[in-house]
């Protein structure tokens, strides 16, 4: 158990091996970690727990069944569906399982309340997985903006050792085929053949590890570095500490999120607060996480030329850079983690008032 800070606890539950799990194999082991959950429960009396909120489909497996243990409401955030990632797969990216598909539609036909990060979201929760939309609340992720924010470029390039008049491209994120950094590769390996001059001074800065099976990501990337002829210009940084992530925020001169789904879009918030404009996708939660056009750019379909052309106008033109980041700023401001939070609060005691109703009904 680790206290993360007073009243806020986090329970390491053990269960299958400690290493070389892909995410397929992690069904399997839903009984033991189903078991380590209720004993964890068990330690407590009668009344403990007023709530449980269970995040992505296989911990609502468990919370659903702690929930008729325990009597109190499951809510219930799936954080990306199944069948929305189907609908837009990555090519060579493979199919969520039936399996998958199963457990999510059993969800929303148990759950109490389950929270959307967007309106987008909330529509596909109801048209694609049939919903009762009165049980569906949508609450947008918070972002610390204690720890992202504006700052000094020119020193946080220093302490990264990028040059100072370098032309910074970031992505940050899981290295897998969802999230499509090899657009941004691609789109940088265009802008370099339209543009020879900025050989030499375009660094791209990739930030992030494999996830959910894609082991081979990283070294298939660095085989296109090569093969796209980028050689040094690509820097590949792992997973880091918030207070670090920042200063490559406020090193970058934009923030290229093209991923085929996005659910809502952190990155390009977190981006945001520190003053750096993002291009992105137009897909999934990243047009609310981004507006079009003022805190930056939607880019629609996965063409690396359509990217590269939207770069290359932003790189060419730092005033409009600097609206953007002026907007960005704003925009990102109305995500603060004490909404998000206190609108959670209002949906746990809704569904708890609900339970409870219902009780004194029974």
């Amino acid at each position: 158990s680790v206290e993360l800070v007073p009243g806020v606890l986090v329970r390491h539950v053990p269960a299958g091996p400690y290493g070389g799990l892909s995410k397929e194999d992690l069904p399997h082991h839903l009984c033991t970690f189903t078991a380590g959950v209720l004993r964890a429960e068990a330690q407590h009396e009668p009344g403990w727990y007023d709530v449980i909120h269970s995040h992505y489909w296989l911990a609502g497996q468990v919370g659903w069944l702690a929930r008729a243990r325990l009597g109190v409401p499951l809510v219930h955030s799936a954080h990306t569906l199944a069948k929305v990632k189907n609908a837009g797969l990555a090519q060579g990216d493979t199919p969520e399982p039936d399996i998958r598909v199963a457990g999510e539609e059993q969800l929303v036909a148990e759950a109490d309340r389950l929270v959307a990060s967007t309106g987008e979201e909330s529509r596909q929760l109801v048209e694609l997985y049939g919903a009762d939309p009165d049980r569906v609340v949508t609450v947008p992720p918070g972002l610390d903006l204690d720890t992202y924010h504006p700052g000094d470029r020119r020193a946080a390039r220093h302490r990264l050792r990028l040059p100072a008049d370098a032309a910074v491209l970031l992505f940050v994120g899981r290295i897998q085929r969802l999230k499509a950094p090899d657009v941004l590769l691609r789109a940088a390996a265009l802008l370099l053949a339209r543009r020879p001059e900025l050989r030499g001074r375009l660094a791209c800065v990739v930030v992030g590890g494999s996830s959910g099976g894609g082991g081979d990501e990283p070294a298939r990337l660095r085989d296109m570095c090569q093969s796209l002829g980028l050689g040094d210009g690509v820097r590949f940084v792992p997973p880091c500490p918030p207070e670090e992530l920042l200063n490559y925020y406020l090193a970058a001169d934009l923030t290229v999120v093209p991923s085929h789904n996005e659910s809502f879009g952190l990155v390009a918030l977190e981006s945001q607060a520190c003053g750096t404009p993002v291009v992105a996708a137009r897909v999934g939660g990243l047009s609310t996480a981004v507006r079009d056009g003022l805190s930056g750019v939607l880019v629609d379909g996965h063409d690396p030329a359509d990217y590269a052309a939207v770069i290359d106008r932003l790189l060419t033109e730092p005033g409009r850079r600097a609206e953007l980041a002026m907007a960005g700023l704003r925009h990102a401001r109305g995500f603060d983690w004490q909404r998000t939070a206190e609108r959670l609060l209002a949906v746990y005691r809704a569904a708890r008032c609900e339970v409870e109703s219902a009780r004194l009904l029974a």
